[in-house]
């Protein structure tokens, strides 16, 4: 499918040429190209300069994304002061709308996502009107739901969202959180979706991804789309349709199909019941996973990890999303994920930088101890004031929000860890610490992924801080690693990752 991409005459974009290490006739089959436009995709630079037509891509996006120009440039080994008035954008694996190239995860809630948050309390009530003794004990059902979700685990039935006050609960409390942290993150990811594309939503409860797409995702709004919601509570899909009925209304193209469905392994896959239609463009599970892997050993754990990537694989050909809750034992599943979906082609997009091994794969280390487990927190400042009201009042306050997640695709990211040069781009991940390094006072780190393996950003405290949790930085390399964690160290380039 072709789409176009207007590109103002007078701004100056990059562009990096594709290189590829392998023969042109796997390149065609691994990107579903045609021979033609294979050609294009030689590596050798001074023929892909003189060829007429020849396709580059956007730095920091997946790989099977492709531009195709037509003008003039002038580069070496990379394009620069492109004059044209468009661009036709190819799809190796799905047609649709080019997501910018992402520059930090978590940006604050703009001016009109933050009021429809706002607004989505008044919402609820306008759609489930609570009766007064229910809304009398409001908080003392958020703090029940929430030990059943955690330390209660062994005393949940798999029916709980079919109790009115639980069900309550959950719309009131952890919706509004999740749609919180979903909105935080899905505009800084690379998702694209065209009309008559399929949606997979699995663990869709009330609706929870389609209604965090419709609010964080505008240019969606009127493209016509397909979800298949898919979870075990009847109540909580009906919950999602009425909710997503009184935003919407009746004329949305958006086209909402539950299916009530268990989400256990079986000889089958995930889902008890076979999804029928096209393969779905994008196939997503917004904390499904820990109500599966929690009960299982380190070694059923890995075991499960491998059978869901199976089994996610399966469903379509698309994107793949897994979010999760910041987590230990989530970040070592979501790492076990990331190593099972890359053994069948599907790459890491986002937040990994390359597709290497997981620097920070959580679980235990050979010698004892634990190691360190991918997950990002933020400020929760932006969040509806409502929305915290209730979560102080049921003694679940949340100054900051944690997740781990895993957007995956076929094809993205660095073929794997690389010597680093003098620079190197990394996504800062901890919080800011203070270091012990001789001769040297005040000085800070946080730790990042990058194309290198684990790395150490090191700087004074107010800018390490001022960076944003997710963001890219650029790191100026320093002579020596982390005695304590054998990360790579360098110094974060000023304003590098604001």
């Amino acid at each position: 499918q072709i789409r176009y991409l207007p590109i103002p005459r007078r701004e100056s974009y990059i562009f990096k040429m594709f290189y590829r290490d392998d023969s042109r006739a796997a390149w065609r089959s691994r990107y579903n190209v045609p021979d033609r436009q294979a050609r294009n995709g030689d590596r050798r630079l001074p023929k892909a300069v003189r060829s007429r037509n020849w396709y580059c891509g956007y730095p920091d996006t997946p790989i099977a994304v492709l531009v195709f120009l037509r003008f003039n440039v002038t580069c070496e080994k990379y394009f620069f002061g492109c004059r044209a008035s468009r661009a036709k954008i190819f799809w190796p694996h799905q047609g649709g709308v080019l997501s910018p190239p992402e520059k930090g995860l978590f940006p604050p809630l703009t001016g009109e996502l933050k009021s429809s948050l706002e607004s989505f309390p008044a919402l609820l009530e306008k759609t489930f009107p609570l009766a007064g003794r229910f809304r009398a004990a409001l908080k003392r059902d958020v703090a029940e739901l929430s030990r059943l979700l955690t330390a209660g685990r062994p005393e949940r039935d798999r029916f709980y969202l079919g109790r009115p006050n639980l069900l309550s609960a959950y719309l009131r409390y952890f919706l509004p959180w999740n749609l919180y942290r979903l909105c935080r993150l899905l505009p800084a990811l690379p998702i694209s979706l065209a009309a008559g594309d399929a949606v997979l939503d699995l663990g869709s409860g009330p609706l929870t991804l389609p209604l965090a797409l419709y609010f964080s995702r505008p240019d969606l709004r009127n493209m016509a789309l397909e979800f298949r919601c898919v979870d075990g509570s009847a109540a909580a899909l009906e919950a999602g349709k009425k909710l997503f009925r009184a935003l919407r209304g009746e004329g949305s193209p958006w086209l909402i199909k539950t299916i009530r469905a268990e989400l256990r392994p079986s000889g089958r896959g995930l889902l008890s019941v076979p999804v029928r239609g096209r393969a779905a463009a994008l196939i997503c599970a917004v904390n499904v996973f820990n109500e599966l892997f929690w009960d299982l050993s380190p070694g059923e754990t890995s075991v499960f990890a491998d059978f869901s990537a199976r089994s996610l694989s399966e469903l379509g050909a698309g994107a793949i999303l897994a979010f999760e809750p910041g987590i230990p034992r989530s970040g070592e599943f979501i790492a076990l994920l990331r190593s099972s979906l890359l053994a069948r082609g599907r790459f890491p997009l986002s937040p990994c930088l390359h597709h290497g091994p997981c620097p920070l794969p959580g679980g235990r280390k050979r010698g004892g101890g634990k190691q360190g487990w991918c997950h990002f927190a933020f400020s929760t400042e932006d969040a509806p004031a409502e929305l915290k009201a209730l979560s102080a009042a049921a003694g679940l306050p949340k100054e900051r929000a944690v997740l781990s997640f895993l957007l995956s695709g076929p094809g993205g990211g660095e073929a794997g860890e690389k010597e680093p040069g003098k620079t190197l781009s990394a996504r800062l991940i901890s919080d800011a610490f203070p270091l012990d390094i001789p001769r040297r006072e005040g000085v800070f780190g946080r730790y990042a992924c990058s194309p290198g393996g684990l790395a150490l950003a090191t700087g004074s405290r107010e800018r390490l801080e001022k960076a944003p949790p997710g963001s890219l930085a650029e790191l100026r390399l320093e002579n020596r690693r982390d005695p304590k964690s054998g990360a790579l160290t360098g110094e974060l380039e000023p304003e590098s990752a604001e």
